[in-house]
């Protein structure tokens, strides 16, 4: 696979020494010449020059790109490069870094942006997948914002518990599609009981995350258990007692008789 890197700065040199281990054909645009003098990236070709510009990227071939990455510093450059790449030369699979969250919504197919990596949100994504156990973490954003891949680490005590996954109504735009227990992976089928500390995938759209994460709450199983009381409540003030007299019948009969006592008591006591 050919894969033109736009920015040879950290973040692209990384990515370049990890598709040259594993035998792809990578070169490096950058306009810093001493770029090209790095160690490690032996194997990978250089282009010294302005990436945003058409000529460079026609001398860079970019028509014969399998993969066009934008790895710069700047948000506008790796924009304009993903458009270029993608309008002017038909590359078929484009990534764009974003550098500023505030920016993330512009990286999209408008742009030419197939997929976008959120430097920053993937951290915090990480941190939270970490240390958040019984909230809904995202991990990744799929198909330009369309859909996501979440997790959920079930705590303990969550009602989820002893449930199988077929047994739970998921939303119908969210999908199990891996679970983690005990440091292995399993994949899921809808005969699989959850279990306290299991992580759980989901690809699932963006718009249903909401849903997804109401069914996951500890709150599904309160207002569950709440609806089942009242309709507990309800139907046992509507039972009959074995004398034919009904709930509400007994408590106003109880109350008339109350109130004669009290007035019998009031006729027999004497005048002041």
């Amino acid at each position: 696979m050919k894969v033109v890197i736009a920015g040879a700065g950290s973040v692209g040199s990384s990515i370049a020494k990890e598709l040259l281990a594993h035998g792809h054909e990578v070169l490096l645009i950058d306009e810093k010449p001493e770029c090209a003098e790095r160690t490690g990236l032996r194997g990978a070709q250089w282009l010294i020059g302005d990436a945003c510009e058409l000529t460079t990227l026609k001398d860079a071939r970019l028509e014969e790109a399998d993969v066009v990455v934008s790895a710069t510093g700047d948000d506008k450059v790796n924009l304009v490069v993903s458009l270029l790449a993608k309008s002017e030369f038909g590359v078929a699979r484009t990534v764009g870094r974003v550098n500023n969250p505030k920016n993330d919504w512009m990286f999209d197919d408008s742009w030419g942006v197939d997929v976008a990596v959120n430097t920053p949100r993937l951290m915090t994504a990480l941190v939270e997948e970490a240390v958040e156990i019984g909230d809904l973490v995202r991990l990744l954003t799929l198909q330009t914002g369309v859909s996501s891949m979440v997790e959920f680490t079930v705590p303990t005590g969550s009602h989820l518990t002893g449930r199988t996954l077929g047994s739970i109504d998921w939303p119908l735009d969210s999908t199990v599609v891996a679970i983690l227990r005990d440091d292995a992976p399993i994949t899921p089928s809808s005969d699989d009981v959850v279990e306290p500390g299991d992580e759980l995938f989901f690809i699932t759209t963006i718009a249903a995350e909401d849903e997804l994460r109401a069914i996951l709450s500890p709150a599904a199983l309160t207002g569950a258990s709440a609806a089942g009381a009242a309709d507990a409540a309800q139907d046992s003030g509507s039972e009959e007692d074995p004398d034919g007299v009904s709930g509400t019948d007994a408590a106003e009969s109880a109350g008339t008789m109350a109130a004669g006592r009290e007035t019998t008591h009031a006729s027999h006591s004497p005048s002041a």
